[in-house]
């Protein structure tokens, strides 16, 4: 089965047109050789294609401003975290007169390849990150929220298939691709960090908590969050706050970003394990959350929850320009209107708020907010 992708391809494409360098970044396994592939083959100049897992190139790249000056056309350079050297001459190389190259970097963007990037390429490089399959791109809501968005989980033959390639995921990335990315943190010590932060998913983080259960200080645990919002696996969403009477909670809440790799790391192989598990709830929001952030194409930076110690509280809020937008999302088929729902929308002033449920009716909660059901998220956003 092949899935088209094709506002990433139309996006990327685009930054070629304007930058000399583009970095497609995201976690490992979501589509992103599979996306450059499809770029290079559409490509209408010459593609140089180096594969830095591959021993032959990159024995190729030990001189590598000897292998890359000569190439015109478009240069893709993939798991370009192995080669961070070669940042300063990509800077060079960009800085030639008529730009006779383009170049397409990707990654599994540790924060030290992001760092690297921006100081050397300042200017000259626009990044794109590619999430897994968004509800744009396969259809069935359900399956997407069970399986999550890496396409090899979602297109598998099988439950039983999915759950597998997701515990190698896991296995992977502990084992080779963080260690490849320079982390020096024991693998067990991050596994049983991510398994509890999956326990965690969806709640306000809490330093002083997790370094109690690893008796390590609440900066060493900020660190593993870090690493592993770093790679894209975890999201730390940003708290919104501003002057006005009430205290407003300043933590971020903390996600397993594909919902797919939650269930496995919750242990639940199927359907019937998700909805008796007592984190389904959270499990959905996170879910949503995620579809919301991609379908609208918001970046990090304007995406908040909004909570203040009195109990009001807002699952997402997102800032587009002037406008602010809002979403609640209940795991149920009829939602009503809250009193938290009620204060959400006069203290922060917002354009509308979205009540986004499991339901299958659109209907009016009130002036300015509206039950919308997950499955009619594509087309009815802000925008859409």
């Amino acid at each position: 089965m092949f899935v088209s992708r094709k506002h990433h391809v139309a996006r990327v494409r685009l930054l070629l047109d304007e930058f000399p360098v583009v970095a497609l970044v995201g976690a490992r396994q979501v589509g992103k050789t599979t996306l450059a592939r499809q770029l290079a083959a559409a490509h209408r100049d010459r593609v140089a294609w180096f594969d830095l897992e591959d021993p032959a190139d990159l024995a190729r790249l030990q001189d590598p401003g000897l292998e890359l000056r000569p190439l015109r056309g478009l240069v893709a350079l993939d798991e370009i975290h192995r080669l961070p050297g070669i940042f300063q001459l990509l800077r060079v190389l960009a800085d030639r007169p008529g730009l006779p190259t383009r170049f397409l970097v990707l990654g599994s963007a540790s924060t030290d390849l992001l760092r690297q990037t921006s100081e050397s390429l300042a200017g000259r490089v626009a990044f794109h990150h590619l999430d897994g399959f968004d509800l744009t791109e396969v259809a069935d809501t359900e399956r997407l929220w069970l399986r999550g968005g890496f396409p090899r989980s979602y297109l598998a033959g099988s439950d039983a298939a999915s759950r597998r390639w997701r515990d190698g995921f896991v296995q992977t990335l502990l084992a080779r691709d963080l260690p490849d990315l320079g982390s020096t943190i024991p693998r067990e010590t991050l596994r049983r960090f991510w398994t509890m932060l999956a326990h965690w998913h969806g709640q306000l983080w809490n330093g002083a908590e997790f370094g109690r259960a690893f008796g390590v200080s609440h900066t060493t645990v900020r660190r593993y969050l870090d690493l592993l919002t770093s790679v894209f696996v975890v999201r730390q969403l940003q708290p919104w706050f501003e002057n006005i009477r009430k205290r407003q909670v300043r933590s971020p809440k903390v996600y397993i970003a594909d919902s797919g790799v939650l269930h496995a790391l919750l242990g639940l192989a199927g359907r019937t394990d998700v909805v008796s598990h007592p984190k389904v709830g959270a499990s959905w929001e996170g879910f949503v959350i995620q579809q919301i952030v991609q379908l609208l194409r918001a970046p990090a930076e304007q995406c908040f929850h909004w909570s203040t110690h009195t109990g009001a509280e807002l699952d997402l809020l997102v800032m587009a320009g002037s406008r602010r937008y809002g979403f609640e999302v209940k795991r149920s088929e009829a939602p009503r209107l809250t009193k938290s729902m009620r204060s959400a929308l006069e203290t922060l002033r917002l354009d509308r708020l979205d009540v986004v449920h499991a339901g299958m009716e659109q209907y009016r909660l009130a002036p300015g907010v509206r039950a919308l059901p997950a499955a009619e998220l594509v087309g009815a956003l802000p925008g859409g």
